[in-house]
């Protein structure tokens, strides 16, 4: 699966950011250890979806575009497949459930795509997507369970290969696993060494209870600051979940208050304002959950985080 990585790489240039990698001092001096943020809040989406999003609708057949794109999303998936829509002349649809944050939804509406608020999970979501493609012939976007989708996270690998070639941990958000299931083909396809590690929210970490489990399970979505981490893996699960049985080192897990106060070191510590998913790699550094053995990569996932959450979560508010 590099060559499909390398790939998108080469298709989705110029359309996306190469982002920065910067070292965090503050990290590195608490843990003895070269960490680094991968910035992945500086696309012009605010999240990594982007790359996967662009290369899926870049790979499909003119037949396939005219038709419009459908999609479900925790949010950044939506705006990723807004944005390239929008560039590239397609309609677009997204489906949300009624957990997804009012901002995150109103920067979806403002790219031009058409909204659909459906039940109060990604699973009902997703059903509406099947609704839509069965009943209007939409296209549909996967989220993250898509071969194209995976390639496109995947390029993230690449790039921290290249910018850090001495790199032994990668600490990636976990959710649907299409990120660290890229990430982690590429990264260990260059550097069969480096471990990569899934950093979830306790309230609902539906691949981590997969892997559990040993194979996909339902599971309850709850609120919580990491919302872009919420959501099924669906039960049909072909691409990701094997991705990540096989290739993941480890999964950690951190309670709401541990990423409040990864969201606030962000911003006082790294002068980055980080959405909850996106935070929870430096999260997980602070709560003391993982030991760094040398330099480390800390996948920053997005910053589209409501202005007035964020403001009270840096002031101090109970999570």
């Amino acid at each position: 699966m590099l060559a499909d990585i390398e790939q998108a790489a080469a298709r989705i240039a110029g359309r996306v950011t190469h982002t920065p990698l910067i070292r965090s001092r503050a990290l590195s001096d608490r843990t003895g250890r070269p960490v680094h943020l991968k910035l992945e809040n500086c696309q012009p989406i605010g999240a990594f979806k982007l790359r996967g999003a662009m290369n899926a609708i870049l790979s499909l057949g003119e037949a396939e575009r005219k038709r419009g794109l459908v999609t479900a999303s925790t949010g950044n998936h939506g705006r990723a497949v807004a944005y390239a829509a929008r560039a590239l002349g397609i309609s677009a649809t997204v489906c949300m459930s009624s957990l997804v944050p009012a901002n995150k939804v109103e920067a979806i509406r403002a790219l031009g795509a058409k909204i659909r608020i459906v039940g109060a999970s990604q699973d009902e979501a997703q059903a509406e997507v099947e609704t839509l493609v069965r009943n209007l012939g939409l296209t549909p976007i996967p989220p993250f369970d898509n071969v194209e989708v995976v390639a496109g996270q995947g390029t993230i690998g690449l790039e921290i290969a290249a910018d850090l070639p001495d790199l032994e941990t990668v600490l990636v958000p976990l959710s649907g696993g299409g990120l660290a299931a890229g990430i982690a083909v590429a990264v260990k396809a260059l550097r069969a060494r480096v471990r990569i590690i899934g950093v979830s929210m306790e309230r609902g970490a539906a691949m981590h209870a997969a892997l559990a489990a040993g194979n996909p399970v339902p599971i309850r979505e709850e609120e919580t600051l990491a919302d872009s981490l919420g959501g099924g893996i669906g039960l049909e699960n072909s691409v990701t979940f094997p991705l990540c049985r096989d290739l993941l080192d480890d999964v950690l897990l951190l309670t709401e208050a541990e990423i409040a106060a990864g969201i606030r070191h962000a911003a006082e510590a790294e002068g980055e304002i980080v959405e909850g998913a996106g935070a929870v790699g430096i999260a997980a550094i602070l709560a003391g959950k993982v030991v760094l053995s040398g330099p480390t990569v800390v996948i920053v996932s997005g910053g589209n985080i409501d202005p007035k959450k964020h403001h009270a979560i840096v002031a101090g508010a109970a999570a």
